[in-house]
Formats: structure tokens, C-alpha cells, sequence
């Protein structure tokens, strides 16, 4: 049967998805015909379109770059009549839609464009594991896939082959004609190793690309976890810990492979040209030694570029070393607050902040860049409270420093918080990080935490002596803009200088 994978997405978020990959190859080596449509390439006219890349480089999470190899296949067409004309021509049996919660609502506008007589639609993702009656909610939707997609994809896709019921699938929710909504329970995490190789084929050659450190790699996406260990109020991971504990019994928590992990690292090098990589595991030093070592093995026969994030907590000296010997050219951290107690008490997060400033003086002395993420407008956070977070990154000496507005995302603690204060409703579909805030807090207004958000850098990198003028520049007016301009200047040459002269 045709299968049409949709991945609706917004030009400038360039994380290339690996889910698209994975499903294309294994539908394929089922012997189904596979088409996607990528929204990334278009510059789609609603509210929702931004550069989420340039937005960094403007706030000055980022140095400036020079994006045009990224915008070399930027469509200019309409992306509605070009997704009903993909089906026209292409005539899918089923849609399959991976997308995330600030990208739903683009899902949504496409699917709302269908004719009446469409293939059945499926859609999956960490938002549809954790919203599943909003996504059947939609008209258009005839199913969702809870929790991993690899299994019950493949599943779907041979039942409708061969006119067989779906009732019985595990992980599927479906919306049957009569209104009645079946919902399956969870089959036991995926074994990775089964999985075959991606697939990334389908991908516009434009999405390999993606910024870091002034320079624009061909830099690629690898697996070496999935899930996270960790507990953090503001992430889903914990409850995907949880529901998969209660519904299988089994730790959604996986280490993948060293040998698996090559084979992918060969098929991204060799096949798809790639300069770097970045493993993009939450935790990338969640690793015993054994697999600390397996890892180092085999990345030792690649030793190109590469990029991960960790939490602070479980680096050593030595584990840096040996990556950086083996291509590690910078990492991210979350810094998430600074406030000791409320990093503790209500984002979960247990670490001293005497512990971090140890670390990040390692990366330093090392002469390792890094980047450390920050997030401000939590539930029953205030203003003190954000300036707490800005008086500590003026302590530490990273690369870049960046700043996000907390978005409740369903699945996580601080969502059910949110809505139980009343700062958001049931319904709120929260956007992605880089977006202003869409909690109305009375003790810190939208208004306020987006002012903030802009002039985080200013206030961590220039003398106090200019934090009345970035008080004004925090002002979204036209005046407050002005100010924000001129210290955005000042701050851009002090830190960019700064930087150049360092390398």
C-alpha cells in the first residue's frame, strides 16, 4: 500500500527528524510504497512562522551565520494546495502524521483541508502519547498511536493491506464511526537493536544543514539513547517512565548499542555526506563505563565533529577528555534556574549550584565550548525569581547563554500546575520554547517575562551600570525596541569580539 508520511514543521527548526527515517525503512522493508511531505522548506503564512534559528541569532543565543544554504530549496508555493496535490498524485491509502505539540495546529490546517473522500489518517508523537483525546477530537483524525511508533505503524499498515480489523492493536486509539473510542493498551518498549537502519532518503538534502558556532554544518542526527532517567517537572520524559512502567512493566529507559550506533554513523558519513553529528539523547553521559567505553571503540574508527548535551552532574574530567580527543567540539547543558531551592523544589533538579559553577570551570580550563539553557515564566515564578537565573549565568563562562519561556507541555508536572492555578486552560496548546509565553501569570505577566527573554544576554554580559537602560529595553514598545536595538549592538561586539579573538 502507499503510505504518506507528513512532518509539518516550521522553516528554521532544523532538527531533522529521525522518526521520519526509521518509519521509511521500515515500511519499506515491508514492501509498502513510502512518499513524505516536509512543511519545512515553505514559509507558511500564519502567526505561528518564524525563524526559530534567526530568532536565537537575534536574542544573541547564537552567533551570526550565514544561512543561505539552508533557505537554497525554500518553496515559495502554497503549502496547502501543495499537500492536497502530494495526495492527488500520489493517492495514499493512510497518512501518517509525527509531529510535536507546538506543531500540531500546522497538522491541524493541513488535515482540514482534505476533501471528504481521504485516506485514514494516523497520527504519533510525544504530544499524541500524551493528549490523544484532543488529536481524535479533530474530525480528520482516525487514529493515534500511543507511545512508540515502530510496531504498531508497521501493524496498521498490514492490516489495512489486507482489509483486516484495527481493533485489536496495541498502542492504537481509534475513533470508530459510531463515535466510540478504542483504546488499547501499551506493547513493551522497542528493542533497538531490531530497528532496522534509517532511511533519510526522502529528506530534502537542505535539511542536513544546521547552525552552531557561527558556522553551518552538514551535521546529522544519531540514537544512542531513548528516553531519560531523569525527573524534571518540566519534561515528559518522566511520565513516559511511568506509563510504560504501569501499562508493560518495562523501563522505557535504552542504551542503544555500539554496533548499532556505527552502523549509523557509516550510513551518515559515507551515504549522506556528513561533516559532524549530534546525539541528540537528553542525558548523552547516562552511559556505565562499559558503554562509555563500547562507544568510544567504535567512534574512535569515525572521530569526526560531533555535538551532545548533558547534565552537569555526570561529567568527570576524564570522560571529557576522551571525547574531546575523539572529535567533541562543544556540548549544552541545562542551567533551567538559578535558584538553588526552586530548581530543587519545583523543577526537581538536584544539583547545588556550587556543583555546576565546578563543572562549567572544568569545560573552561579544558578550553571545551558549551552552551547552557535557561528558562524563565515557570508556574508560580517571579521577577526576583528570573534575575536569580541571570545572577548566576554572569557567574558562569559559557559560549553562549541561552533563554527560553517555559512551555507547559502535556505530559509534565508543571502543566498539571499551570492549569490547576488557573494560568492556563485544559485546552492550551503550547508553543515551542523560543515563542513568547503562553501563561497568564499575575505575579509575572506574559508582557514582562517576553521582556526579559530578550534582553536575558544583555543583562548576563553587560556591566550593571546598563541595567536601568535594559530595564527600558525590556519595554515591547517602539521606545523599548529602540533601547534593545542600540544595547543589542553594543552587547553583539563585546561578545562576538570576544569570541573571535579566543579562537
Amino acid at each position: 500500500m502507499k503510505v504518506l508520511l507528513i512532518y509539518p514543521n516550521f522553516h528554521g527548526m532544523n532538527m531533522v527528524p529521525p522518526a521520519i527515517g526509521l518509519f521509511t525503512a521500515i515500511l519499506r522493508n515491508d514492501g509498502h510504497v513510502v512518499a513524505l511531505f516536509d512543511t519545512s522548506n515553505y514559509k507558511i503564512p500564519c502567526q505561528e512562522d518564524f525563524d526559530s534559528d534567526k530568532e536565537k541569532e537575534k536574542n544573541l543565543y547564537s552567533r551570526p551565520f550565514d544561512g543561505s544554504i539552508l533557505d537554497i530549496n525554500l518553496n515559495q508555493g502554497d503549502v496547502f494546495q501543495d499537500f492536497l496535490l502530494k495526495i492527488s498524485t500520489f493517492q495514499p491509502a493512510l497518512l501518517a502524521i509525527s509531529c510535536t505539540e507546538d506543531t500540531f495546529p500546522l497538522a491541524v490546517s493541513l488535515l482540514r483541508k482534505l476533501p471528504k473522500e481521504r485516506p485514514k489518517v494516523i497520527i504519533g508523537g510525544v504530544f499524541a502519547t500524551f493528549a490523544p483525546e484532543k488529536c481524535l477530537n479533530i474530525p480528520q483524525i482516525d487514529m493515534v498511536c500511543v507511545g512508540e511508533g515502530e510496531g504498531p505503524l508497521k501493524e496498521v499498515c498490514r492490516l489495512l493491506d489486507e482489509g483486516k480489523s484495527l481493533d485489536a492493536v496495541l498502542n492504537l486509539w481509534l475513533k470508530k464511526a459510531d463515535g466510540i473510542i478504542i483504546r488499547n493498551r501499551l506493547r513493551p518498549p522497542t528493542k533497538l537493536e531490531e530497528n532496522p537502519l534509517v532511511d533519510m532518503s526522502l529528506i530534502d538534502d537542505s535539511r542536513f544543514y544546521r547552525p552552531m558556532q557561527g558556522k553551518v554544518w552538514r551535521m546529522l542526527p544519531v540514537e544512542t539513547h531513548r528516553g531519560c532517567p531523569g525527573t524534571c517537572t518540566y519534561c515528559n520524559s518522566p511520565s513516559q517512565t511511568d506509563l510504560y512502567r504501569s501499562q508493560t512493566g518495562c523501563e522505557f529507559f535504552r542504551k542503544k548499542s555500539a554496533a548499532a550506533i556505527y552502523m549509523e554513523l557509516v550510513y551518515y558519513r559515507d551515504i549522506l555526506k556528513a561533516d559532524s553529528f549530534y546525539f541528540w539523547a537528553d542525558n548523552f553521559f547516562a552511559y556505565g563505563e562499559d558503554d562509555f567505553r563500547s562507544f568510544c571503540e567504535i567512534y574512535n574508527k569515525i572521530r569526526l565533529p560531533f555535538w551532545c548535551q548533558a547534565r552537569p552532574e555526570f561529567i568527570t574530567e576524564e570522560r571529557v577528555r576522551k571525547l574531546m580527543d575523539l572529535g567533541l567540539f562543544r556540548m549544552g547543558f541545562g542551567i533551567e534556574h538559578g535558584n538553588e531551592e526552586f530548581r530543587q523544589k519545583i523543577l526537581k533538579r538536584r544539583i547545588s549550584n556550587k556543583r555546576m559553577i565546578e563543572v562549567f570551570s572544568l569545560l573552561n580550563d579544558l578550553n571545551l565550548p558549551f552552551s547552557v539553557n535557561n528558562i524563565i515564566g515557570f508556574p508560580t515564578e517571579t521577577r526576583e525569581l528570573a534575575f536569580d537565573t541571570i545572577e548566576f549565568n554572569r557567574l558562569v563562562k559559557a559560549d553562549s547563554h541561552n533563554c527560553y519561556s517555559f512551555s507547559p507541555f502535556h505530559g509534565t508536572t508543571l502543566r498539571k500546575l499551570a492549569e490547576n492555578m488557573g494560568f492556563c486552560s485544559p485546552d492550551t496548546i503550547a508553543r515551542s520554547l523560543t515563542r513568547p509565553t503562553v501563561l497568564n501569570m499575575p505575579q509575572f505577566p506574559p508582557n514582562e517575562i517576553e521582556g526579559i527573554r530578550r534582553c536575558f544576554v544583555l543583562y548576563v554580559k553587560l556591566p550593571k551600570e546598563d541595567w536601568s537602560d535594559i530595564r527600558r529595553a525590556e519595554d515591547l514598545s517602539m521606545e523599548g525596541t529602540a533601547f534593545w536595538t542600540k544595547l543589542r549592538e553594543k552587547c553583539s561586539k563585546m561578545l562576538f569580539q570576544n569570541q573571535e579573538s579566543k579562537s
